[in-house]
């Protein structure tokens, strides 16, 4: 098959899910309010901490950066979806093709490594309750913060850097809704090896590594709660948790789930379907998992909106 250099001026194809006008009409509805809701429930999250000083504290901190990081994550997929079924269109130029994965890859790390931090705070909260305010203070949640976009933005950009050599064939159709690596790395018509390499070394190193940091909190926090005498005192300690803890199973869960099924079937439009479940899912249901059995989300909701409690 010919193979050539690609240009500026070259498309690729999202293939999507459908090209019934019915189930098209149905998707776009459903992604349309699903980005909706993700929008406006992680904004009202971020609106919440900002307005109440009782929230602002290291935990509900990175909370609101956590919620930033899911608007911009999901706008980097969803609205071009949505215009190309608007418009008919399944294009999408190479330099747009290579911005969207960039993004993506930024936000996604971002949402990894946010929640590791999320995991150290609630560590030292339970573990060294009366050094907590001393070592999470706003110097180093800013340090933090900074460091986990620092990571995400030169991860994202060596993984760029690992595509731009590859050669496509003179047709590339993308099966998926956006263009995610793994999908655009297997469709090049030159050797992948090198970018394989280093998309695996990233997978390990930057996945692994702040789930590992996330275990051995929580093997940390666990073994604090356990001595505890009363049972009040571990129900409130670990109260503190339970709302992260949903996050980190939903989010891992799903991804996880979605690159054992990329392993075990060559089926990509179930791939594509179970990719929906971290991309739009996750940072749709995390401002209603942090809200709904928090009580200071929502008494800081309900101050916001200027109503009695």
């Amino acid at each position: 098959m010919e193979s050539e250099n690609v240009t500026g001026n070259r498309e690729f194809l999202l293939l999507g899910f459908s090209e019934e006008p019915e189930v098209q009409f149905i998707i776009f509805v459903l992604f349309l309010s699903m980005y909706l809701i993700t929008v406006l429930g992680n904004l009202l999250i971020i609106l919440a901490v900002r307005s109440d000083p009782h929230l602002h504290t290291p935990m509900y901190f990175f909370l609101s950066n956590l919620s930033f990081v899911d608007i911009c994550f999901t706008s980097t997929t969803i609205p071009k979806m949505l215009v190309n079924i608007q418009t008919h269109s399944k294009a999408i130029s190479y330099a747009g093709c290579l911005t969207q994965m960039y993004f993506f890859l930024i936000f996604a790390a971002l949402d990894n490594f946010l929640l590791a931090v999320m995991a150290i705070d609630r560590y030292v909260a339970i573990c060294q309750p009366l050094h907590y305010t001393v070592i999470m203070n706003p110097r180093l949640c800013g340090q933090l913060l900074l460091m986990c976009w620092t990571l995400s933005v030169l991860d994202s950009l060596l993984q760029i850097l690992m595509v731009l050599p590859l050669s496509f064939c003179a047709h590339v159709e993308i099966p998926h809704f956006f263009c995610e690596l793994n999908q655009l790395v297997h469709l090049a018509c030159s050797d992948t090896f090198f970018s394989d390499l280093m998309m695996y070394l990233s997978a390990v190193l930057l996945g692994g590594g702040p789930f590992a940091g996330i275990l051995y909190s929580y093997s940390k926090i666990v073994s604090s709660i356990r001595r505890i005498s009363s049972a009040q005192g571990k129900f409130k300690a670990f109260s503190t948790c339970t709302s992260h803890l949903f996050v980190v199973s939903l989010f891992y869960g799903t991804g996880l789930g979605v690159y054992l099924s990329t392993a075990v079937t060559e089926n990509s439009q179930s791939t594509t379907v179970a990719s929906v479940a971290y991309t739009v899912a996750t940072p749709m249901l995390n401002p209603f998992i942090y809200s709904l059995r928090n009580k200071d989300i929502k008494g800081a909701l309900t101050r916001l909106f200027g109503k009695k409690q």
